[in-house]
């Protein structure tokens, strides 16, 4: 069942076209503060080596748009989770969107011109939200529907062919790995 947003996509796109969009949420928060906690900082900073050399059914993920949810009074998680790759690749992040602002999100995705390799890091309670807006299905990925509250090593991947179309069934959830260097990511969706 689609979450309602009050915009889908459900027209071509010239601003998604041949797109590939991967979100993934804040890195760990700490017991209280705005902030990343020690884990958090690490997985940020372990960002920068993942996604500089990530493949995704061989080819190779080049970030050339980063965006990030604006910083509220309760939190900067978004932002501070891609800084660190921000300045190791010399793209700045786009801030202009609450967490809440997923139509404006979407508004400036399908009709400004940007790359084609796109990274979001949002908060994980609304990223099903995004998804949906976005045109995938966040219960091909999610329990639910939802991201669970506990996990932080997924990368949520869909794709768009060249009018800027969804691709149908192409969301899938990848689940990062550290422990050894990024290689390909091919595969189906895992919950």
């Amino acid at each position: 069942m689609p979450i309602a947003t009050g915009f889908a996509l459900e027209t071509p796109s010239a601003g998604l076209a041949d797109a590939t969009v991967l979100i993934v949420r804040h890195a760990e928060k700490p017991a209280s503060g705005a902030g990343l906690s020690p884990a958090g900082e690490a997985r940020a900073l372990a960002y920068v080596s993942y996604f500089q050399h990530l493949t995704l059914n061989g080819t190779a993920f080049h970030p050339d748009m980063l965006i990030a949810t604006a910083d509220s009074k309760n939190s900067a998680r978004e932002r501070l989770t891609l800084v660190p790759l921000s300045k190791a690749l010399g793209i700045p992040l786009d801030l202009r969107f609450t967490n809440k602002d997923i139509v404006g999100l979407v508004h400036a995705l399908t009709t400004e011109t940007h790359g084609k390799s796109i990274l979001i890091a949002w908060h994980h309670g609304s990223v099903p939200q995004v998804i949906d807006a976005l045109g995938g299905d966040p219960h091909a990925l999610f329990p639910d529907g939802y991201w669970p509250d506990t996990v932080f090593d997924a990368v949520v991947v869909l794709r768009y062919d060249h009018k800027g179309h969804f691709i149908p069934g192409s969301e899938r959830l990848v689940h990062e790995d550290f422990a050894n260097p990024p290689g390909s990511i091919s595969g189906t969706s895992s919950q």
